[in-house]
């Protein structure tokens, strides 16, 4: 939505409204700018049950959570900040405060390189939280005063837990009764690790899901059986997806698989597959759960033929909605076939034997459902993805790592009866480009795109002034639709030079512009 229609939305809609309002979503940086200052104006949101707050600068977070503890209904919390969060000991603390709140979702960016602090919750005795997700790397030494804090806890997802070679349980006298379902990404911690965690903490828990690396340990099947049969007697689904390697072994590594066979997992309807993600290293691979847990996304290798390695896929694959293709050669005999598929990651350029990458993934996937599609290889060509777009009408959102169009004549490309096509029937309302773009390949973007509402690019600085003279000329009629200019990522020198040529130009006459985390963010 634009600047100016959000505003008219905001006066006519949810000003007169706001007593009644109760839900609200904002997705935008700049708008609790209009709706939440100061922040205490969120006290006059009495209804409010479900708040979420998607790429919101994080220092407006402190000021809206402190206010939020005197809604008198708010039940339901989504917070994903735009930028690093430093202090999460603080925003732990004010949500865990909020008195009627049942469920949280977090999702918050730490610098990968920065050692995870532990997050301490100060006195802070109980909260009403019952389901929590946790979308980001959470320290697994912090685990225990949570589960101090949260004895209403039903459902935990963490979707990164970070272990250290000091990491620890501290052994308190917690019963999480209520604690039925359980959903961890591990990082760095041991099987052992793992096994004191459940021993204090999961004993109630039914739903267990897993997804770990490099341990050999998560292997042995027998380990996993005594684990289960003596601190979880209620397990009634165990998922796992474990990636390992055993090196120079194979035999070893496929033994350890067979041990998942014994009747311990048959007689609990729990099957596994494996796959291997290169041909060369069968001592490798991807360990995981089949039915019945209806798996969403699936991480697809072409590489291995199936006939090195019985059972190695799984079969019913109706519940998956995003599909990795992590192969570099793909194979046009390919017995996987995915229905109902609308999500699409490309990790790697691959090569097919008839050169048509667009056909090959259509006999696994339909190509009409997809809504996002995401390509992260540096080589993919350009050709490639228009024809890949040629098959996707009903895609509105795409992330490309980069425009490989060194090579690419882009006046011949523009005048290609496809890209034609394509140009004036794609529905791409948000793109995404790990691009350094100059002010020849933004034009090619908006002639392809023209559609787009929302980009973020990046752009090369020499080209800023260009690029944003061209967007705003009045002899621009292909970025109509264009309301929301990200430019990642660009120094902040590159703020006040924006502003003085939008000014200087007089180039728009409403605007707002804001500078977070190297990012520069105009909204018009």
């Amino acid at each position: 939505m634009s600047k100016t229609n959000f505003e008219l939305y905001h006066q006519n809609m949810i000003k007169p409204n706001k007593h009644r309002i109760n839900l609200l979503h904002l997705s935008n940086p700049f708008t609790v700018d209009i709706i939440f200052s100061p922040p205490r104006l969120i006290l006059q949101f009495i209804q409010l049950e479900t708040l979420i707050l998607d790429n919101i600068d994080a220092k407006y977070l402190h000021n809206i959570l402190k206010h939020s503890i005197l809604l008198p209904k708010l039940y339901s919390l989504v917070l994903t900040p735009i930028d690093y969060v430093q202090d999460l000991s603080t925003l732990f603390i004010y949500i865990f405060r909020l008195p009627k709140l049942k469920s949280c979702k977090f999702t918050y960016r730490t610098k990968d390189d920065e050692e995870l602090l532990p997050i301490f919750l100060a006195d802070l005795k109980h909260s009403s939280i019952e389901y929590l997700v946790i979308n980001s790397r959470f320290p697994f030494d912090s685990l225990s005063d949570f589960f101090f804090c949260l004895s209403n806890l039903r459902y935990l997802s963490i979707n990164c837990l970070v272990g250290s070679r000091h990491s620890d349980i501290h052994n308190y006298p917690i019963v999480l009764k209520h604690l039925k379902h359980v959903s961890m990404k591990l990082d760095y911690i041991h099987f052992n690790l793992l096994k004191k965690l459940i021993k204090h903490f999961f004993r109630h828990v039914e739903v267990l899901r897993l997804t770990t690396q490099f341990y050999h340990a998560y292997l042995n099947a027998k380990r996993w059986q005594e684990l289960i049969q003596t601190h979880m007697p209620n397990l009634r689904i165990f998922d796992i997806h474990h990636e390992d390697s055993i090196e120079d072994n194979h035999i070893l590594y496929h033994n350890l698989m067979e041990e998942f066979n014994s009747l311990f997992w048959i007689e609990r309807q729990w099957f596994f597959a494996h796959q291997h993600d290169w041909q060369q290293t069968l001592d490798s691979g991807i360990f995981y759960s089949t039915n019945p847990y209806r798996r969403k996304d699936y991480t697809f290798y072409w590489e291995l033929d199936q006939q090195l390695c019985p059972h190695i896929q799984e079969n019913n694959l109706n519940s998956v909605k995003h599909v990795h293709i992590c192969s570099k050669q793909a194979r046009n005999n390919c017995v996987n076939y995915f229905p109902n598929v609308t999500k699409l990651t490309i990790k790697h350029f691959f090569q097919t034997s008839d050169h048509s990458i667009s056909i090959t993934l259509n006999r696994m996937i339909p190509l009409k459902q997809l809504t996002k599609l995401v390509i992260e290889s540096y080589d993919f060509p350009f050709e490639e993805i228009v024809k890949l777009l040629y098959f996707t009408p009903n895609l509105h959102t795409l992330k490309l790592d980069l425009l490989p169009l060194y090579k690419t004549n882009l006046k011949v490309l523009q005048q290609n009866e496809i890209f034609q096509y394509v140009s004036n029937r794609n529905h791409v309302r948000n793109l995404d480009l790990r691009h350094w773009c100059t002010l020849k390949h933004f034009r090619l973007i908006m002639n392809l795109f023209s559609q787009v509402e929302y980009l973020k690019t990046g752009i090369e600085r020499k080209e800023i002034q260009k690029i944003i003279e061209f967007l705003f000329s009045k002899t621009n009629n292909k970025t109509h639709h264009l309301f929301f200019l990200c430019i990642s990522p660009t120094p902040k020198i590159c703020l006040q030079e924006l502003k003085d040529l939008i000014q200087s130009e007089n180039l728009l006459d409403h605007y707002s512009i804001k500078y977070i985390k190297r990012n520069l963010y105009l909204w018009w």
